[in-house]
C-alpha cells in the first residue's frame, strides 16, 4: 500500500524537474522583463546625459553657471576638459566640465533645464 501512495506523489508525466511551461516561457519572460527595464531606466538615462553633455560642449566665455556643488559662477576661460570660473571679484577657481550642473539663462535665477 505505501508503495502505491509513493507513486501517486511522484510528478506527473514522468519528468521530474522539468518546469510546467517549457523554457521558451522563461525566455520569453526575461525579454519582457528586459525591455521594461530598458524603456523605464536605461534609455532616459541616457538620453539625460546626451542633452548634459550637449549642454556642456556649448559653454562658452560669459555665460552664467551652477556648479553640481551649488556655487553660481561665470565663465572666464574655456578649455577642452576644463573650466575657469569667476565666482566673485578676484576669485576664479578651475572646475571639470562635467562639474556644471545648470547653465542660468538671462533675466532669471532658474537653471535651465
Amino acid at each position: 500500500m505505501f508503495i502505491a501512495t509513493a507513486y501517486a506523489m511522484g510528478a506527473p508525466g514522468g519528468a521530474a524537474g522539468a518546469p510546467a511551461g517549457g523554457g521558451a516561457s522563461g525566455l520569453i519572460m526575461m525579454a519582457v522583463i528586459f525591455a521594461i527595464f530598458y524603456f523605464i531606466l536605461i534609455r532616459p538615462q541616457q538620453k539625460k546625459m546626451k542633452e548634459h553633455k550637449k549642454m556642456v560642449d556649448d559653454l562658452k566665455r560669459g555665460d552664467e553657471i551652477i556648479t553640481g556643488g551649488g556655487i553660481y559662477g561665470t565663465v572666464e576661460g574655456v578649455a577642452p576638459d576644463t573650466l575657469t570660473v569667476k565666482i566673485a571679484e578676484g576669485t576664479k577657481v578651475k572646475i571639470t566640465r562635467g562639474s556644471v550642473a545648470h547653465v542660468i539663462t538671462e533675466g532669471s535665477e532658474k537653471p535651465k533645464e
